[in-house]
């Protein structure tokens, strides 16, 4: 390992059925205030709603709500629960949901106290919090993001048509604890399920496919990548298995809790295609990162080559012998690929939406990143959203 690091993960972790319980040891540690932050109203049809709220009551919680947290939070929807926790004056945020509502319920952490414009000062700036921020807990119910032990939050402006994400450096922006309970992702439905499988394997790569030396993160990386293809193939087949689901819900964890981006510079590009994507269709995340990342690493494979033939030797068994090394590189993806069509992933943008028309709005809304292999020219950009259509 040739990078220096400083590594903090303060997130306090709950796994495992029956884990909400722990709500009661947590809850008391905060003030009475607590803004409740979900989505769209599944978790008062599974029960979730139900076993939260009367937990935050036996713990003598005033309690308001946030509901309606869309898959792609918008700033509007950030700007409307601003008033509602400043209203409240928060003392905690709890996120139900998944890593959308965890996205926002960060952001809206960070955005309740602060005296300027969120999106100007995070999201187009990139500037850290100079303001009181507010606690935050997750009660995990879909997986993918690794939003329940990281500082990243997502948001759409759907005004500017952009989609940005800001990892704060911040360790308060990060949830104080998060309660994962795999039995609660077992009602996804599986186009959702598949999506967030995708997104994980995504972050992973997204670390993995960047730097050249021998890094223990890289052979961490390579043990999440089997992990989640061996139980993906388990879901897929029988989605109430819950040892696959929760060997996918811990992987997703720690796909993106930093911890393999320790000592590597990171990529990140196919994340700023499919964000961009989305920010134009408001397509499912996981999709818009399956719909480009084959056209990408298929670009950028000549410049990272050696990494590209690691991939396909030591996560897809290919066998070396008597090939090229473009052949055993190209037959890694190939592998790939196959495994993204058995879960069913969407493979092409035209199908979230995208036309041939966009292409120039979604490559101007791509942000360029620096830390993979090759720095993308716009021209690029473009010729690699037409290879997604």
């Amino acid at each position: 390992m040739l990078g220096n690091f400083t590594y903090c993960n303060p997130t306090k972790l709950y796994f495992g059925e029956g884990s909400v319980k722990y709500l009661k040891e947590e809850l008391p540690k905060y003030g009475k205030n607590v803004v409740l932050v979900y989505g769209g109203g599944s978790i008062k049809k599974n029960g979730i709603y139900d076993a939260v709220t009367a937990i935050l009551k036996e713990c003598g919680k005033d309690v308001a709500e946030i509901s309606g947290v869309m898959p792609n939070p918008t700033y509007d929807k950030l700007c409307e629960g601003m008033k509602i926790a400043r209203a409240h004056r928060a003392d905690l945020l709890l996120a139900v949901g998944g890593g959308s509502v965890c996205d926002y319920t960060k952001a809206l952490a960070v955005s309740v106290h602060c005296n300027e414009d969120p999106w100007e000062k995070y999201y187009l700036r990139f500037e850290e919090p100079d303001c009181e921020i507010v606690p935050v807990g997750c009660v995990l119910t879909m997986v993918g993001t690794g939003s329940e032990m990281n500082a990243g939050a997502v948001i759409t402006n759907t005004a500017q048509k952009l989609k940005i994400g800001h990892v704060f450096a911040d360790e308060s922006v990060m949830p104080r604890f998060s309660v994962l309970d795999p039995v609660y992702t077992l009602t996804l439905p599986r186009y959702q399920m598949v999506a967030g499988i995708y997104d994980i394997f995504s972050h992973i790569c997204e670390q993995y496919f960047s730097g050249t030396d021998d890094n223990t993160s890289d052979y961490l990386a390579e043990g999440l990548m089997h992990s989640l293809i061996h139980s993906s193939r388990i879901a897929v087949r029988d989605m109430q298995d819950y040892e696959a689901r929760s060997n996918i819900m811990w992987t997703a964890t720690w796909a993106l809790n930093t911890l393999i981006a320790c000592g590597k510079d990171t990529d990140w590009e196919v994340h700023m295609l499919g964000q961009a994507v989305g920010a134009l269709t408001d397509a499912t995340h996981g999709m818009t990162l399956a719909a480009v990342s084959l056209p990408y690493y298929r670009h950028i494979m000549p410049y990272g080559l050696a990494k590209f033939v690691r991939f396909a030797k030591s996560v897809w068994d290919v066998d070396a012998a008597g090939k090229s090394d473009e052949e055993i590189a190209n037959e890694g993806l190939a592998c790939m690929e196959g495994w993204m069509k058995e879960l069913g992933l969407v493979m092409n943008i035209t199908e979230l939406g995208a036309n041939e028309g966009m292409i120039e709005d979604i490559a101007k809304a791509t942000l360029v990143m620096e830390g993979g292999y090759k720095v993308l020219t716009h021209e690029e950009i473009v010729d690699i959203l037409k290879k997604s259509l």
